[in-house]
């Protein structure tokens, strides 16, 4: 899966103002959308993973705001910037500042007193990253990074993401969303064994 859009079923529609945001003109198609947005990425996992290997760097406010931005900040002009439009997910937009200085806060709880395993301690802290969908759009493939740097500033191993399922990209998609929405109960089982398959 590593940080790919795939299919549909799961992402987040774009407002119309937000798809007039859209930098580059050539894109007319969500496949031209696609490249444009891997190509970019890239670009910001060499960033991130070049900055810092201390746990603490992701679990800030304006570093998670930066990641996003240098995640998609060639595509889209709202890239790095909360979104101020209600969504059918996430918490109202007025919220969001709020929802993830609580997230950042519990996170290094959870890092400093070691409440978690790494493993579940980056799932949760995706889990909550995700549910607060606090941009326009790429919140997924945004708190997955972010998983995986705070999971490499805790000495681990990047999170797989599905990456050795033998799916085709809509199934592992669809198991991906379904562990969501099983998290989204208070059952972590399934995203955290997702989220090392």
């Amino acid at each position: 899966m590593q940080y790919l859009a795939g299919a549909a079923d799961g992402q987040t529609p774009l407002d119309p103002d937000e798809a007039a945001q859209l930098l580059r003109s050539s894109v007319t198609t969500r496949g031209d959308l696609d490249i444009v947005e891997q190509e970019n990425i890239a670009q910001a996992i060499r960033w991130a993973f070049a900055r810092t290997r201390k746990p603490y760097a992701v679990l800030d406010e304006p570093f998670l705001r930066r990641l996003h931005k240098r995640m998609f900040g060639d595509v889209w002009r709202w890239a790095g910037v909360y979104r101020t439009t209600a969504r059918n997910m996430g918490v109202d937009a007025w919220m969001i500042p709020q929802e993830i200085g609580g997230l950042i806060g519990d996170a290094r709880y959870w890092t400093a007193h070691q409440v978690y395993g790494i493993d579940e301690l980056c799932v949760r802290f995706h889990h909550r990253l995700v549910a607060v969908h606090p941009f326009p759009n790429g919140n997924g493939r945004h708190s997955r990074l972010a998983a995986d740097i705070l999971s490499v500033g805790l000495d681990a191993e990047p999170l797989s993401w599905g990456r050795e399922l033998d799916l085709e990209p809509d199934a592992l998609r669809a198991r991906y969303i379904g562990a969501l929405r099983a998290a989204d109960s208070g059952e972590l089982t399934d995203l955290i064994a997702f989220a090392r398959s």
